[in-house]
């Protein structure tokens, strides 16, 4: 089956659900899981889930109810805190936003924004030096990339090193990296005057977060926002987020076994 998740997968993820100790046993939580993994890939409403999933409310609610609670964030923070992420790229990419998803009141504080191709939303991430995801947060597209660098880099361990674009070349930016014991490695503005700096060699590692982008863009529900709402829609960045991970996990573990500190394969 398409998107479903192997057992790999299953090991990882399930430690991390939430347990009902009493009431009706609920659907099976592996079925809904590659429910929402359908939809996330494919793009498709709610309304057309294949019955394979069963309900096609079951998947929204858990998937809401799950959001709430915090369980996708607590997946992501706990596949990705094993990396010491010495090297940390940041930049942002832009996502058009879906007719459908717009017609909603105060749609500014839905992550909504105005740019040249309309309304659009704006991911910003931090990976690692292999393009594995870190941090997330998602603002208006018309946001400047660096509003979030502050928020996103500070996890950045001592003696680390951030590579980014002319976007981020600022002397706010550049001293609170310092602050934080870190280096950032980012090319100079023509009209910037006094020297820095700054090494070519290791900037052309910085591509990792383009490619992170196009393989989270894969996911037709990222690639274009449907959801009216932006909580939703930085759920599903963050399961895409989840799927990158999963992905090296499971093309590392047979079971060898690379799944950090925290995480044993079983």
């Amino acid at each position: 089956m398409r998107y479903a998740l192997t057992n790999t997968d299953r090991r990882l993820i399930y430690p991390m659900l939430p347990r009902k100790s009493r009431g009706i046993p609920r659907v099976d939580d592996r079925r809904v899981l590659n429910g929402i993994f359908w939809v996330l890939r494919s793009g498709a409403p709610w309304r057309d889930l294949p019955e394979c999933y069963g309900p096609y409310t079951t998947c929204y609610n858990r998937f809401v109810r799950w959001r709430c609670a915090g369980v996708w964030d607590r997946i992501l923070t706990a596949i990705s805190q094993w990396d010491d992420a010495e090297v940390q790229m940041i930049d942002s990419t832009i996502v058009r936003a879906h007719q459908h998803a717009s017609c909603i009141r105060n749609s500014t504080s839905e992550g909504f924004g105005r740019s040249r191709g309309g309304l659009t939303t704006k991911i910003h991430a931090v990976v690692n030096a292999t393009g594995l995801p870190l941090q997330i947060a998602i603002t208006g597209g018309q946001n400047h990339d660096s509003t979030q660098a502050r928020d996103l880099l500070k996890e950045l361990p001592n003696g680390g090193m951030v590579l980014a674009d002319k976007a981020y070349d600022a002397n706010e930016i550049r001293s609170y990296v310092s602050s934080l014991g870190g280096w950032a490695n980012i090319p100079p503005r023509r009209n910037r005057r006094d020297p820095i700096c700054f090494s070519p060699y290791l900037y052309r590692q910085r591509n990792h977060i383009e490619r992170f982008f196009n393989r989270i863009k894969h996911c037709r529900r990222i690639a274009t926002r449907y959801e009216k709402h932006a909580a939703n829609f930085f759920a599903f960045v963050k399961l895409a987020a989840i799927q990158v991970w999963l992905r090296v996990y499971e093309s590392s573990c047979n079971c060898g076994c690379f799944l950090g500190p925290r995480l044993r394969c079983t």
